[in-house]
C-alpha cells in the first residue's frame, strides 16, 4: 500500500510535470512573436504578420493551460504539504507573492492587447504590447526559478523556533544555485519552442501548405535551435560544476558513483543495484566524468558512499541521461537541417517527418531534467532545512490516491484536447489563402516580395 508521502510526492510531480510543460513554451515563444512582430514593422510584408498571427494562437492557448494547472500547485501547498509553509513560508511566500505581482499581472494586462489589438492599436503599441507579455513570462520564471534554487541552496536566513526568517533578501533572491538554474531554463525555453515551430511548421508543409510563412518560420527556428544548443551545451556544464560545489551527492547519483574515485569513468550505460551499491551492465569511457565534472583525467568525484543520506540513484541516472541523449538528438537534428538550409537544400519529406517527431522533443528534455533537479534533492524538500517527510499533510492516503486519479484523469484528457487542438490550428492553416487580407495594420508594401533569402529559405 502506499502511504501518504508517496501519494502526494506523486501527485506533486504530476502536477508539476504537466505545468511546467507550458510555460517552457510560452516563456520563448512570446520572444518568438516579438520577433516575427518586430520584422513585419520594420519590413511591412505580410508573411511576417501571416506568422505571428497563427503562433500567437498557440501561445494564446499554451498561456491559459498554463495558468490553470499552475493554481492547482498552489493549492498543494495547503492540501499536502502544510509543513513546507509552516516552516518555510516566510520566504517562499513572499517570493510566490512577488512572482504575481510583477509578472502574472504584467502577463494577463498586456495579453488582452496583444491578442485582440492588431486591428485596434496603432501597431507600435500592439508590438510594445507584445514585448512586455514576453518581459512578464521572464520575469516569472526569474521569480520561480529563484525559489526553487534557495530550495536547492538555500541562504540568507536564519531559524528561529524551528521557522525560516529572512536576514538577506539578495542572497535569498541570487542563492549560489540562481544563476545556473535560471540561464538552464531559459536555453531549455527556447529549444522547446524551436522545436515546436520547425515541427508544427514542417507539418504544415507535409499536408501541403506551400506558402511562405511556413518555410520562413522553420528556417528562422532551426537557426535558433542550432545556436542555442551549443550555449546550453555550455551552460549545463557550469551548472554541473555548480551542484557539484554544493550537492556533491546529486552528482554521485547523476553519474552512478558509489565509491569516491579519482579518474571516474564516464558511464554511457549501467543499470544501479542501490541494495549491493554496484552497477551492472557497465558501458563506460575512462576518466570521462572526472575530466567534465573537475576538468582533469584524475579530478577527485565523491561517491554515494561519502553521504549517509542521498536521493534515489536509479531516477536521478535514468533522468540525466535521457536528457543528455535529447540534447545531442536535438543538437544533430538542428545543425542538419540548418546547414542543409544554408545551403539551400529544401529539407526533404524524410526530414519534414523527423521535424514533426520532434514537435516536443524540448518537453521530453525539460521533464528529464527536472527529475534530475527535483529527486536529486531528496530527503529534503529544502536542502539541510526540512526533509520532505516532515513537511506531508496527515491526511488519509485514500483522500490523496482519489485527488491523484482525478487529476491524471483530467490532465490527459487536457493533454489530448492540447495536441489535437494545435495540429488542427496547423491543417486548418493549410487552406487559408495566402494573400487573404490580414488586417488594416499592413502598410503601403504588403504586396512586396520577401527577397530571395527569405522567399526561398531551404
Amino acid at each position: 500500500m502506499l502511504d501518504t508521502l508517496i501519494l502526494s510526492r506523486i501527485q506533486f510531480a504530476a502536477n508539476i510535470s504537466f505545468h511546467i510543460l507550458f510555460p517552457t513554451i510560452t516563456i520563448a515563444l512570446g520572444w518568438f512573436l516579438f520577433y516575427f512582430k518586430v520584422r513585419h514593422d520594420i519590413s511591412g510584408h505580410p508573411v511576417w504578420m501571416r506568422i505571428y498571427r497563427f503562433w500567437v494562437k498557440i501561445f494564446a492557448l499554451t498561456f491559459a493551460l498554463g495558468v490553470v494547472t499552475g493554481i492547482t500547485m498552489s493549492f498543494q501547498f495547503g492540501t499536502n504539504w502544510p509543513g513546507f509553509m509552516e516552516k518555510v513560508g516566510n520566504i517562499a511566500g513572499p517570493l510566490l507573492g512577488y512572482e504575481v505581482l510583477s509578472a502574472f499581472f504584467l502577463e494577463a494586462t498586456f495579453l488582452g492587447a496583444m491578442l485582440f489589438g492588431i486591428q485596434r492599436l496603432p501597431g507600435w503599441l500592439h508590438t510594445l504590447a507584445t514585448f512586455l507579455v514576453a518581459v512578464g513570462t521572464s520575469i516569472s520564471a526569474f521569480w520561480i526559478i529563484a525559489l526553487n534554487s534557495w530550495m536547492h541552496t538555500p541562504t540568507g536566513f536564519e531559524m528561529i523556533d524551528g521557522v525560516a526568517h529572512p536576514t538577506d533578501w539578495w542572497q535569498i533572491i541570487f542563492n549560489p544555485s540562481m544563476p545556473y538554474r535560471l540561464a538552464h531554463m531559459m536555453i531549455a525555453s527556447g529549444l522547446t519552442a524551436s522545436f515546436l515551430i520547425a515541427g508544427i511548421s514542417a507539418y504544415r508543409l507535409l499536408k501541403g501548405d506551400n506558402k511562405r510563412a511556413p518555410k520562413v518560420a522553420l528556417r528562422i527556428s532551426i537557426y535558433a535551435a542550432a545556436i542555442l544548443i551549443p550555449i546550453q551545451i555550455m551552460a549545463g556544464d557550469m551548472h554541473g560544476l555548480n551542484t557539484l560545489e554544493h550537492q556533491p551527492q546529486k552528482v554521485a547519483a547523476m553519474e552512478g558513483a558509489w565509491k569516491t574515485e579519482k579518474g571516474l569513468p564516464l558511464l554511457l550505460f549501467a543499470w544501479p543495484d542501490e541494495q549491493a551499491k554496484q552497477n551492472h551492465f557497465e558501458i563506460a569511457v575512462p576518466k570521462m566524468a572526472s575530466l567534465i565534472l573537475t576538468h582533469k583525467l584524475d579530478g577527485e568525484v565523491k561517491g554515494l558512499e561519502e553521504f549517509p543520506e542521498h536521493p534515489p540513484v536509479k531516477p536521478v541516472f535514468f533522468s540525466f541521461r535521457v536528457m543528455i541523449g535529447m540534447g545531442l538528438l536535438m543538437l544533430a537534428i538542428s545543425w542538419f537541417v540548418g546547414f542543409g538550409i544554408l545551403r539551400r537544400r529544401y529539407p526533404s519529406k524524410l526530414m519534414l517527418k523527423v521535424l514533426v517527431g520532434m514537435s516536443f522533443s524540448g518537453w521530453i528534455a525539460t521533464l528529464a531534467g527536472w527529475y534530475v533537479t527535483e529527486v536529486g534533492r531528496q530527503p529534503y524538500l529544502v536542502s539541510g532545512v526540512l526533509k520532505t517527510a516532515d513537511a506531508v499533510t496527515p491526511i488519509a492516503p485514500a483522500n490523496v490516491g482519489f485527488s491523484l486519479a482525478m487529476y491524471l484523469i483530467l490532465y490527459a484528457v487536457l493533454m489530448l484536447a492540447y495536441l489535437q487542438t494545435v495540429f488542427y490550428m496547423a491543417r486548418k492553416s493549410v487552406d487559408v489563402d495566402e494573400f487573404e487580407d490580414l488586417n488594416s495594420v499592413q502598410d503601403k508594401t504588403v504586396n512586396a516580395e520577401l527577397d530571395d533569402k527569405e522567399e526561398n529559405p531551404a
